[in-house]
């Protein structure tokens, strides 16, 4: 997946559980629950499993159940709306291209799974 050049400077990862995936289909922002924060290390291996997404034929339906917002130390960065549905990806920020808002990804490669997994392990039992 195309990451905007800002992620470089990803300090914190904010986890988000998409609690209205509809609102995704026009929205201007992600909208969901913290579900976890992500760190260091663990902010940053989030950021290798993304970017090694592969692409995918999108199949349209997009109603997310995860996203992601990125941080540095003072400001947001962007955010991402992951459907594993239709393997669709939305990405909010400032200066993105129209290639970078809306792409596509493999859910079923090792990356997504494991990002899924990940995201998964932030709800409580």
């Amino acid at each position: 997946m195309l990451l905007p050049l800002t992620h470089r400077k990803t300090e914190l990862i904010e986890v988000i559980r998409i609690t209205d995936p509809a609102r995704h289909l026009g929205s201007e922002d992600l909208a969901g629950d913290t579900a976890a924060l992500w760190e260091g290390d663990q902010a940053q291996q989030a950021l290798s499993l993304i970017a090694e997404l592969p692409g995918s034929e999108l199949t349209r339906c997009f109603l997310p159940g995860w996203g992601i917002r990125a941080y540095n130390s003072t400001d947001q960065l962007f955010e991402i709306a992951f459907c594993f549905r239709c393997h669709g990806a939305r990405i909010w920020g400032p200066g993105l291209s129209v290639e970078h808002r809306g792409q596509s990804f493999d859910a079923e490669s090792p990356a997504a799974l494991e990002l899924l997994r990940r995201f998964r392990s932030c709800l409580p039992d």
